[in-house]
């Protein structure tokens, strides 16, 4: 049986919440890391949404993350763990993308969720309107900028800074200390 690998872009570098045989640094081309999909479950609510990250297509877009190999024998558990947690809304649509590892191999057929841009929870939002957003918003997994904190914080770990979180980061402690 095929090794099923999955991409991580968000809170799956942090909190993968299944069993990894591997970890890989990788990239995604034709897409962007992006706070386009409202929260109305784990980092908001329907009365006062948050923000969470998604894959939004863009032709000339990168997304640097990390490929998870899942471990021997947890594929199927995996697949239903992932699809309760990603799928909650149906804002995700679980794809299969090629995605391009640090050593320059390339893996087909990685499972990836991305933002489906019909979705009522799409959005695009400038960074400010998503830094007062990520401030104020609390759902049932926590607050909204613990999610960008922990997030930003693991891919500087990873030697992957993304500009547009640190800049999220910074303006939200702006406006959280007043």
């Amino acid at each position: 049986m095929q090794d099923l690998w999955v991409f991580g872009y968000g809170s799956l570098l942090w909190n993968p919440g299944f069993a990894v045989a591997e970890t890989r640094q990788a990239r995604l081309h034709g897409w962007r890391r992006s706070f386009c999909m409202t929260s109305i479950h784990h980092r908001g609510t329907p009365e006062a949404p948050g923000l969470v990250l998604a894959l939004d297509r863009a032709a000339d877009g990168v997304c640097h993350g990390v490929a998870f190999r899942v471990a021997d024998g947890a594929a199927d558990a995996t697949l239903a763990y992932l699809r309760e947690r990603e799928l909650v809304s149906s804002a995700y649509l679980e794809t299969r993308q090629s995605v391009t590892l640090d050593c320059g191999a390339t893996l087909e057929d990685v499972l990836t969720y991305v933002i489906d841009p019909q979705h009522d929870q799409y959005c695009t939002w400038p960074l400010e309107t998503q830094a007062q957003i990520i401030a104020h918003a609390m759902g049932g997994r926590g607050p909204n900028d613990e999610y960008l904190e922990n997030t930003a914080r693991q891919l500087h770990l990873l030697g992957l800074p993304d500009p547009d979180l640190d800049w999220l980061v910074a303006r939200v402690r702006e406006i959280k200390t007043g």
